[in-house]
């Protein structure tokens, strides 16, 4: 931690203490005993001792573990890092701690499980954790409201988050009903003029009722900010239903955004499917994290699980090339993070879950040769998405959910930590005992200047990226007459050690995110290659859920297991694959809309 210049037992979730070792953790999750009863029937023959090298350990590479090795194969993930994760994972803050405490917890960015997510939450129903009825998935803790921080004095928008009181009945639902709902949410509290929210509320019901066709080869190429004719709109609406929707939640900009990844899934799933609660994992809230810091509640119980069904991890490993000679993959050159010790890994087959910034430098051009797609995805973008992490002095939960500050120009999230750790007392069990709160906050934009330098966060110094942060959350946090954050209570930060060089004539960033620009979809490929033993996984390989989030890479790797068992003629049990919610009411809608883009007509409800 930079500064100005920790445990009880868990009852609910069995987590470990922090300060207890990870070794004291794994002899007592559950052996392989307790494991071998989710394995598939016949799974192990199956496998006939198959040997698989998973490359990366982030949530694609653990999911494609877990579910290779319930199935019998013998799965060894080589990991970049010390610990598994990927951008998932805790990094504690190294020589925080004091009297007994664990170092204080940091991550990438704060966690974010919607209701929407169902691949990802079966998983994690799977992993045992002592006094858990369903394992991880019970460390999941809804949140109750959302706040949408406005600046320059203008009113907050502080919303429920609670499912609709009197939604429709199955059959019941209905175009008129829809909007109805949606124009309600637009008249709470928003400055948008009338006609807008009216023509908003229109542009969704096109969406709503476009054909999967239409989806892909329409809305494709168009982007969300064209769609919704942000550019002729009130700044009010440019901010509240362009950026607001896009930048500042998938660090995407409204004017690049693909209409179809913008409208299917964070209007669609997240939002009204959300509020109706269909398509949710089971009575899942619409907003969930987890109720202790990420590795704690979910990456250690994870890996020791995967232990304990014979999973090895090689970690502070670097790939280099994926070898293809002969019509197969014949081995990956890795060395250790420092360079040292290069060798060549061999298995009967080979899973990708690298990011795909990573992924597309280790596959040689006798691979990409191979298969077209893989050079297809030199085409995909990535962006910085990056957060920091604030240790206070004072409890600050400020709201029971996530924070978006629509008015900051480096479009910041956040959330506070602590208010969602029930069996934890941050004072108690992290650092030194000073500080009481975690306020984990993201920047989505990396590339506007800010308020306080006139400067880029990437032009900024760490030092002036987290002024300037702190800046633009009291900005939107703190309005006339209520101080939210005051500088007195900030005890230090820390930035993801992933981005180096700011201020410099070169800054990096190591863990960036898929983006998704129009025509982005044309670019992903399949977890299936055309090399008999290659698969692929990972938040950008194509997937129902078409974003990139810890849902897509563990769909992804479901798809790309099911890709391996198929090409090894195995007797196991196919991964079940959830996909995004479509509502039967609206499917004749669709079929109608089906033919007219067939001749080339617009959609029923496209008025221009």
């Amino acid at each position: 931690m930079t500064t100005e210049h920790a445990q009880k037992p868990q009852e609910k979730t069995g987590h470990p203490r922090p300060g207890h070792t990870r070794r004291h953790f794994l002899a007592g999750a559950g052996g392989a005993a307790g494991a071998l009863a989710l394995w598939p029937a016949g799974s192990a023959s199956a496998a006939a001792g198959k040997r698989v090298a998973v490359l990366g350990g982030g949530v694609s590479g653990l999911s494609a573990a877990h579910e290779l090795a319930e199935r019998g194969y013998a799965v060894t993930v080589y990991e970049y890092y010390d610990a598994l994760g990927g951008k998932a994972r805790s990094m504690p803050v190294p020589g925080t701690a004091a009297g007994g405490r664990a170092d204080l917890p940091a991550e990438h960015g704060f966690r974010f499980f919607p209701g929407f997510y169902r691949n990802l939450p079966d998983t994690m129903r799977r992993i045992p954790v002592p006094g858990n009825a369903h394992g991880v998935h019970d460390a999941l803790v809804g949140g109750t409201e959302a706040l949408f921080a406005r600046a320059d004095g203008r009113p907050d928008l502080h919303f429920p988050l609670r499912r609709a009181t009197t939604p429709p009945r199955p059959g019941d639902l209905d175009l008129n009903w829809i909007r109805d709902q949606i124009l309600s949410a637009l008249d709470l509290g928003t400055r948008l003029p009338a006609h807008e929210a009216a023509y908003f509320a229109g542009r969704l019901l096109v969406h709503l009722t476009s054909c999967e066709a239409r989806r892909e080869q329409q809305w494709e190429r168009v982007s969300w900010w064209d769609f919704i004719r942000a550019g002729e709109m009130s700044e009010e609406y440019r901010t509240l239903l362009g950026i607001g929707q896009t930048r500042n939640l998938v660090a995407t900009r409204a004017e690049v955004a693909s209409t179809r990844t913008v409208g299917r899934v964070i209007i669609e799933a997240l939002l009204l499917w959300g509020l109706l609660g269909r398509g949710m994992d089971g009575d899942a809230d619409i907003d969930r994290v987890l109720d202790a810091p990420t590795s704690e509640a979910w990456i250690d119980p994870w890996e020791a699980h995967l232990r304990s069904l014979g999973v090895e991890f090689v970690l502070g490993t670097q790939v280099h090339e994926i070898r293809y000679e002969g019509g197969r993959v014949t081995g990956v050159r890795v060395s250790a993070r420092d360079g040292g010790g290069a060798r060549t890994v061999t298995a009967d087959h080979y899973v990708c879950a690298l990011p795909v910034e990573h992924a597309r430098a280790t596959w040689s051009p006798a691979l990409r040769a191979a298969d077209p797609q893989l050079a297809r995805c030199d085409a995909l973008k990535t962006d910085w998405m990056t957060g920091v992490m604030f240790y206070l002095r004072t409890p600050t939960p400020v709201v029971h959910g996530h924070i978006n500050c629509l008015d900051s120009p480096w479009s910041v999230t956040a959330v506070g930590q602590a208010q969602f750790w029930d069996g934890r007392d941050f004072s108690r069990d992290y650092g030194d005992g000073r500080a009481q709160d975690c306020l984990s906050a993201i920047i989505s934009e990396w590339d506007k200047p800010g308020i306080l330098y006139g400067k880029t966060a990437k032009q900024c110094t760490k030092e002036e990226v987290v002024a300037e942060l702190w800046a633009q959350l009291k900005d939107g946090l703190n309005d006339a007459g209520k101080t939210t954050l005051r500088d007195e209570d900030r005890l230090g930060w820390f930035m993801d050690p992933a981005v180096t060089g700011l201020g410099g004539p070169d800054p990096q960033n190591r863990e960036q995110l898929l983006i998704h620009p129009t025509g982005t979809l044309y670019n992903r490929p399949t977890a299936r290659t055309k090399v008999p033993n290659f698969f692929l996984a990972g938040d950008y390989v194509r997937t129902d859920v078409d974003l990139a989030t810890m849902e897509g890479a563990n769909e992804s790797a479901r798809l790309a297991v099911n890709a391996l068992l198929d090409a090894d003629n195995s007797d196991a049990e196919r991964c079940r694959i959830w996909e995004l919610y479509r509502p039967p009411e609206l499917e004749p809608l669709k079929r109608v809309d089906e033919v007219r883009h067939r001749l080339g007509l617009p959609n029923t409800f496209d008025l221009g």
